[in-house]
């Protein structure tokens, strides 16, 4: 069997010990695949996104493995191969858009990118030079997916990155989600059924803090995904 690129064994994090956000939390990625976590608002999907990003470091684990080998989630090397775009960013207001991506390519060891295509696909010309803490929450969605993209990290890690967005910014972004196999995999957690189902691989039903079920390639049935998040709901 292929080794994956991303595994994790038995992971359980927590804001405060006598409260766990996820535990025996176990998932496997693989290479050039697109990945959807769906669950209810408080299932826990950012808490994990945020463990994956090296944010919240209240959290153990049975094992973590980056290409078959064990990793820590904030050492530098693993850190270059990620980046996550979260719900909600508020961090480096006072950053313009092109400050932002160059300080950002900086950091990551990449030659700053050409991003007239992402920016025109997003409609963000006009917002390029703006401060971030001027934007409206979707504008600023969009300077870090812009980003995201631009960068083409070996793993994209998306929190709810629909929310905010227009309806043609969401088309282009499933467009991109799909193409992104060619430069390395995608993970990404939502609420809304149809990013899942148009998008995904796979599919990850997370219910209090648990991955409940898997629906594997072929099994991608949006009434089959609903009906399983609505019975994680009523047990």
């Amino acid at each position: 069997m292929q080794t994956p690129l991303l595994s994790i064994r038995n992971l359980s994090a927590w804001y405060s010990k006598e409260t766990m956000v996820l535990s025996d939390f176990s998932l496997e990625l693989a290479e050039h695949e697109v990945v959807g976590l769906i669950g209810l608002n408080g299932a826990g999907k950012t808490t994990f996104m945020k463990v994956l990003s090296g944010l919240l470091p209240t959290f153990r684990a049975e094992d973590i493995c980056f290409h078959g080998r064990p990793v820590k989630l904030r050492e530098p090397s693993f850190k270059l191969c990620r980046y996550t775009v979260f719900a909600e960013d508020k961090s480096f207001q006072y950053f313009t858009f092109r400050e932002y991506l160059s300080y950002v390519c900086s950091a990551y060891k990449k030659a700053l990118p050409d991003v007239s295509r992402l920016m025109h696909g997003f409609h963000f010309e006009a917002y390029a030079n703006a401060l971030l803490k001027d934007l409206s929450t979707g504008n600023r969605k969009k300077a870090y997916l812009i980003t995201a993209f631009a960068l083409k990290p070996e793993l994209l890690f998306l929190d709810e990155p629909v929310n905010g967005l227009d309806f043609e910014s969401t088309e282009y972004l499933y467009g991109l989600m799909a193409g992104y196999k060619a430069y390395g995999t995608v993970l990404f957690s939502s609420h809304i059924l149809e990013s899942i189902t148009l998008t995904s691989d796979r599919v990850f039903v997370l219910e209090a803090g648990k991955i409940r079920r898997t629906f594997e390639s072929g099994q991608l049935n949006a009434a089959d995904i609903r009906e399983a998040l609505r019975y994680e709901n009523d047990i």
